[in-house]
């Protein structure tokens, strides 16, 4: 059997001495890999990311932030990884990260900056509180798209080493959105705090720049549009303008806060519940450019569209829901904003509406936009494509130009605005235009109207005749006409077509060549009523007007008709007249005459009801009882007292006086 070779022990214990200290080596290796995690700070010139690997633990205790506590055993984190895969079903509901900072001893004016790690946690430095969101227990969620920045005191910077303790709450609907929960590379960043605010600022204004001057165009487009509603209540188009301005302004309160500091979330919950009411405004703007008429089934699916656009909203906020759901339950929304708004907005600009033609560039825009949103939402599930797909969303969601970060959603916004201001401006030219036409043709009747109206009147021997007359516009609806009547008598004969304005003043040019017309061949009232009411058959478009006649001969007897009109007053007193419906109302009308005698100095006074139904600031009526006192007065001044006191319609008054006799010599 042959003898087994053993080395000499000089050449053993050389070899074994060497294998001990590698393996030595190794351990410390890997003892280092395993324990230091620590980030370099000590020639820190700019900010910098806390994206290297940290420690996790789940659950909760106090003691994870003492700069003391043992860590060692914790499961180290690649932050650039989500935490759904170092966790797998395990789901706490806190979760603490540390990190051990080598800083300068001598450093000073650290910062950390913070934005969308949760909607609840709290940051320790050596244990003590240097920054926090919300309430991790009890829970209390906060918005969490603001930039917090905090400052690290200086005095924990003097050892040389920071310890960062990270206390997360994770919600359920984190957990199951299951798209980076927690602490994300780009979470944290470390830097001087005069270097962070700045940056800060720069990106606040600058990603939220479109954003905010969409919704300032909108809420100022908003606020004229109502102001031409006020004057323009038939234009439905001015009030969905001001709709859709009100609820910009509405929303905009709480992302604007929320852009600088964290806030309650159900200041976010109340602005996505506001949302209940976007699909029913937007499809009425749309549809009254168009003259589409909404039914009570549009309205219907509109109000549906509109909660299920709410609890969209609320999805990652209250809800957690699968993400098909979670498209779904907006896809009525989706489809009217991006097929049926456009359709239609396309099918009515082909028939010749321009109005639809300019809406539609940006409502394609949008509809382009919410298309790619779709798509990229989609490939983002497939793990292969999610840079693919995560580039596609930045790129149409966080643009960069310049300082700014350029949406394609808020630029549509934008386009739409300056759509919808286009077009205002394009009707208020054309109204301009109408206006200034209406304008000349009521000049021109106005000229009519003072032919027709006569500021003097024919001398009449043994009558004092006195008329004044103030339209409530520059045309008016009251007429009156005074004519010599034969063998001393005169013909008067007053009234008020209904309404007022051009249509008004047309109408009475049509009675008043009527009346000098039928007075040629008979002065006796009644007569003269039905034959104004037989022309005016027709004529009136649903309206009517209320006339009183009176034939007064040489010697004083009054012989006076009454079609609707206000009864005379005679010295004061109202003379009292049968009742008859107004001319232009019933083919065949009669008119029964009343007679009486007009003795020497006695004065005889019309009214038309501008004067009864002056109304003052307060609302009160000139009324019948103040109109009968002041009838003995002369005209003007009754035309004046009515105006001062309110003047709400055409204001006429017409007074005869018979003059006394002047005794002659035998």
């Amino acid at each position: 059997m042959q003898a087994l070779h053993v080395p000499s022990r000089p050449r053993f214990y050389t070899v074994f001495a060497l294998l001990a200290v590698a393996a030595c080596c190794a351990c410390g290796l890997g003892a280092s890999s395993a324990f230091s995690q620590t980030f370099k700070a000590t020639n820190l010139r700019e900010p910098a990311d806390l994206d290297m690997p940290w420690r996790v633990q789940a659950g909760d205790d106090p003691a994870f932030a003492r700069p003391d506590c043992d860590d060692s055993h914790w499961t180290i984190f690649d932050p650039h990884r989500s935490l759904v895969s170092l966790m797998g079903n395990t789901r706490p509901e806190v979760v603490w990260y540390r990190l051990h900072i080598a800083v300068d001893p001598h450093q000073t004016g650290l910062a950390l900056k913070e934005i969308m790690i949760s909607r609840a946690f709290e940051v320790y430095a050596n244990g003590e509180l240097v920054m926090a969101s919300g309430q991790v227990t009890p829970y209390v969620p906060y918005t969490m798209a603001a930039r917090v920045l905090s400052r690290i005191p200086d005095r924990l910077l003097a050892s040389g080493s920071v310890v960062l303790a990270l206390r997360v709450h994770v919600a359920a609907s984190e957990w199951g959105a299951g798209q980076d929960p927690g602490y994300y590379a780009n979470n944290l960043t470390l830097g001087q705090y005069n270097t962070l605010y700045a940056k800060d600022w720069l990106d606040v204004i600058g990603e939220n720049g479109l954003k905010w001057l969409s919704r300032l165009f909108s809420i100022g487009l908003g606020a004229i549009a109502l102001v031409l509603f006020a004057s323009q209540r038939r234009n439905s188009v001015y009030l969905w303008i001001a709709a859709s301005g009100l609820l910009d302004l509405a929303e905009a309160p709480e992302p604007l806060i929320a852009a600088f500091i964290n806030i309650p979330l159900f200041w976010e919950v109340l602005t996505d519940l506001i949302r209940i009411a976007t699909p029913f405004v937007l499809v009425s703007l749309y549809f009254s450019f168009i003259g589409q008429r909404i039914g009570w089934r549009w309205r219907a699916f509109l109000i549906f569209a509109g909660l299920l656009n709410a609890v969209s909203s609320l999805q990652g906020v209250l809800l957690d829901t699968p993400l098909p759901l979670q498209f779904f339950s907006n896809l009525p929304f989706i489809v009217l904003l991006s097929v049926v708004i456009p359709v239609v907005l396309a099918i009515h600009w082909r028939r010749g509406n321009p109005e639809a033609g300019i809406l539609l560039i940006p409502v394609v825009l949008f509809s382009l936009y919410i298309y790619a949103e779709v798509g990229f939402s989609a490939l983002f599930q497939f793990p292969g494509m999610r840079d693919l797909a995560l580039r596609g969303l930045a790129f149409i969601d966080r643009y960069p130009l310049g300082p700014f970060s350029i949406s394609l959603n808020w630029l549509s916004g934008i386009f739409s605005t300056l759509a919808l201001a286009i077009i205002m401006l394009l009707r208020a030219s054309t109204t301009s235009r109408r206006q200034a036409i209406l304008e000349s043709e009521l000049a021109a009747a106005q000229q009519v109207q003072q032919v027709l109206l006569p500021e003097a009147i024919e001398s009449v021997p043994g009558f004092d005749v006195e008329s004044a007359y103030q339209p409530a516009q520059q045309v008016g609806g009251d007429f009156f006409q005074v004519l010599p009547a034969g063998r001393g008598g005169l013909l008067v004969v007053l009234g008020d077509v209904a309404g007022k304005g051009l249509p008004a003043a047309m109408l009475v040019s049509v009675l008043v060549g009527a009346i000098r017309g039928v007075a040629e061949y008979t002065v006796d009232p009644s007569e003269l009523l039905a034959s104004l009411n037989e022309r005016l058959m027709g004529r009136t478009n649903g309206g009517f007007c209320t006339a009183l006649a009176a034939h007064v001969t040489a010697d004083g007897w009054v012989t006076i008709a009454n079609a609707g009109h206000l009864s005379p007053y005679l010295d004061g007193k109202e003379v009292e007249l049968p009742g008859a419906l107004p001319l232009g109302v019933v083919s065949g009308g009669v008119y029964p005459s009343e007679q009486f005698y007009l003795a020497h100095g006695s004065r005889l006074t019309f009214y038309t009801d501008g004067v009864v139904e002056a109304q003052n600031a307060s609302g009160e009526l000139f009324g019948f009882e103040r109109a009968q006192a002041i009838s003995t007065q002369p005209a003007a001044q009754i035309v004046e007292a009515a105006k001062n006191f309110g003047q709400e319609d055409d204001i006429t008054v017409v007074a005869i006086a018979r003059e006394f006799a002047i005794a002659t010599a035998a």
